[in-house]
């Protein structure tokens, strides 16, 4: 455990022995040659570059390391399948999954422990099996906040509109908390998840930090920047999450989604000459703290970009 990590015990109902894991699969400090099974679960995640990224910086490190695709979309199954993915996972040897739309918050109930991190944002994407335990993380929040400080520097962060408030919404709120946007102005189509997200960031970074909104159109009309953290753009839900007429050059634009690299919103703000920031660094730089947790060992992370823009 990383030092001043703090995990929160959860009281899993479907616990229960497990044998022990494959000789070599996971160990905190991975030797030369060590084998990491781990995967991704999630829905529509046929494009995803995550697989390569990973493998790629297994085999630079001298690492058998595998990483497969559990989408639950090509071979027919629904969301309710999730606790025996997981437990597939766990019994044939895998250290451990990521985990992407749409299970990063209902994932939650079938863990035996969440990190700080994960149990404050609510919502995990990085799951270690280790010593018979399920171990919940999440480095979404870091991985945006390093792409926003690297790639958005000297950016406006007075107001900042943010569309979407679930799993991935709420890491990417409190990482835009973290980089110094003043006001954060939340809408989701789930009027009571933006509330509460708004209400939860005001009352651990400040009184008004962040307020709820129905529609977002009268806050872009004043913000710095707009970031979409939710689906929309991805292949499987095309299309911008606020009108295009919306957008203005001064207004910076963010997205978390990166298949495809440049969705529908950037390009539209492209056009306007909007400074951009697309998904790849949060890809990126979440998937450098979830190899670590993976396999014990810091990965490069020039490398893994490298390995990324490859894909």
């Amino acid at each position: 455990m990383p030092q001043g990590e703090i995990r929160v015990t959860l009281a899993r109902p479907d616990k229960r022995e497990l044998p022990p894991a494959p000789e070599g699969a996971y160990s905190e400090r991975a030797g030369l040659g060590a084998s990491v099974l781990v995967g991704l679960i999630g829905a529509g995640i046929q494009e995803s570059r995550t697989p390569h990224m990973h493998e790629a910086e297994g085999a630079r490190l001298g690492l058998r390391y595998i990483y497969k695709l559990l989408d639950i979309e090509p071979i027919g199954l629904g969301p309710e399948a999730l606790p025996d993915l997981v437990r597939a996972a766990e019994l044939t040897g895998f250290v451990g999954l990521n985990v992407t739309h749409p299970f990063k918050q209902s994932i939650l109930p079938l863990l035996d422990e969440l990190s700080s991190e994960a149990a404050a944002i609510g919502a995990v994407n990085t799951v270690v099996f280790q010593h018979g335990r399920r171990i919940g993380h999440n480095t979404d929040c870091w991985g945006f906040a390093e792409s926003f400080r690297r790639q958005m520097a000297g950016s406006p962060v007075r107001s900042v509109v943010q569309i979407g408030a679930g799993g991935a919404g709420t890491a990417v709120a409190r990482a835009l908390m973290d980089v110094g946007v003043e006001s954060l102005i939340i809408h989701d189509a789930n009027g009571d998840r933006a509330l509460t997200l708004a209400s939860a960031l005001s009352r651990e970074y400040g009184a008004g930090r962040a307020t709820a909104v129905s529609s977002p159109a009268t806050a872009l009309a004043h913000a710095d920047g707009l970031v979409n953290a939710t689906p929309m753009g991805m292949a499987k839900y095309p299309g911008l999450p606020v009108d295009a007429n919306l957008l203005r050059p001064a207004l910076w634009v963010a997205d978390i989604v990166y298949f495809p690299l440049e969705t529908e919103l950037l390009r539209a703000a492209r056009k306007l000459g909007s400074r951009t920031l697309s998904g790849a660094g949060m890809a990126l730089f979440q998937a450098v703290k979830a190899f670590e947790l993976f396999s014990g060992i810091r990965p490069d992370a020039d490398a893994m970009r490298r390995h990324f823009e490859a894909d």
